[in-house]
């Protein structure tokens, strides 16, 4: 009897796993699919990029024609741009889903770091418009190549983001794989973190680093949202050069809450996705090598953004020429 009830046990607990087997089975086949197709993903994202940006233009000098006819148009278009748009590749969805898979974080939390971050990218790219052509009335191509510079500058915060999960992580580790010194074993002794009695007198390490994530946090919405989005930064400087200003920075601000709310669904995804491994990882480990588990993962997620900030820092393309906007 008791054989067959060990049996009948362990069994559910394996089937248990079939959701994460199936994520990681999706997951691989959808990463081969995309190394396989990415020359032709390029393409075929240059040539939509291309079909819309010639439609925003119309739609922009529509506006510059008859603003009550075609400004509600041209808001809701680019807020469709700005969903589209946070479909493609970007350092900001590589950033937001590293760091919501390595490290425990609150839904709402998530959310707020995702709408933060959009935000600011559409007032980056207001406020460098003004700034190069309005205050310092520089030509067209000071505007791309400040673009260019903020766009590295985010690359390095992203290192310097994963550089600082790296370092939280080892100083994690090496506190966990530390031998603990066992110094009293009385019914009186006094307890303190190095005891060696088992029980806990301090809070967890979550507990104590929750305290000062907001470093981390804050270079996830800068780095995030530092690199102004080329769409707005063309239609800011189209409907400069046309006379609708106005309507153009009201079309970023709608690019951005697009951009928010595909960059949002992608962080409700992924939050999912930790929060069914933690309940499938449950009461299957001790607890020591399930703290060591998370601050090994944790590692891994520095380690893949500083690979990301080096490959996005070195690809950077400098910008060409432009036109001056009269």
């Amino acid at each position: 009897m008791s054989l067959i009830f060990t049996q009948n046990s362990r069994s559910p607990r394996w089937r248990q796993l079939w959701p994460l087997a199936l994520f990681l089975l999706l997951a691989a086949g959808a990463g081969f699919w995309l190394w396989r197709a990415w020359p032709q993903v390029l393409l075929q994202s240059a040539v939509w990029q291309r079909a819309l940006n010639l439609e925003l233009s119309r739609l922009l000098q529509a506006v510059a024609e008859n603003p009550s006819a075609a400004g509600l148009s041209l808001l809701g278009f680019s807020f469709v741009y700005g969903v589209l748009h946070a479909l493609g590749p970007g350092h900001g969805k590589v950033v937001i889903t590293t760091w919501l898979a390595t490290h425990p974080s609150k839904l709402k939390s998530s959310i707020g770091l995702t709408l933060a971050a959009s935000l600011l990218q559409g007032l980056v790219a207001i406020a460098l418009v003004v700034v190069v052509l309005t205050l310092l009335r520089l030509p067209a191509r000071a505007l791309h190549l400040s673009s260019f510079w903020l766009e590295k500058g985010s690359y390095l915060l992203v290192g310097a983001l994963g550089l600082l999960l790296c370092c939280r992580a080892l100083k994690k580790l090496r506190m966990l794989l530390r031998r603990p010194k066992f110094t009293a074993f009385t019914p009186h002794h006094v307890h303190d973190a190095h005891c060696g009695c088992g029980h806990k007198h301090l809070p967890a390490p979550e507990q104590l680093q929750s305290g000062d994530d907001w470093r981390a946090r804050l270079a996830i919405v800068l780095s995030m949202g530092m690199r102004p989005c080329s769409g707005a930064i063309m239609v800011l400087l189209f409907s400069k050069v046309i006379g609708v200003f106005g309507w153009g920075m009201a079309a970023a601000m709608a690019m951005a809450a697009g951009t928010s709310l595909t960059i949002s669904a992608l962080a409700l995804l992924v939050h999912g996705f930790r929060q069914l491994a933690v309940r499938l990882s449950a009461n299957r480990a001790p607890a020591p090598w399930k703290q060591v588990g998370w601050a090994t993962l944790a590692l891994a997620g520095g380690v893949i953004l500083l690979a990301a900030a080096i490959v996005m820092w070195s690809s950077a393309i400098p910008p060409g020429g432009g036109l001056r906007p009269v």
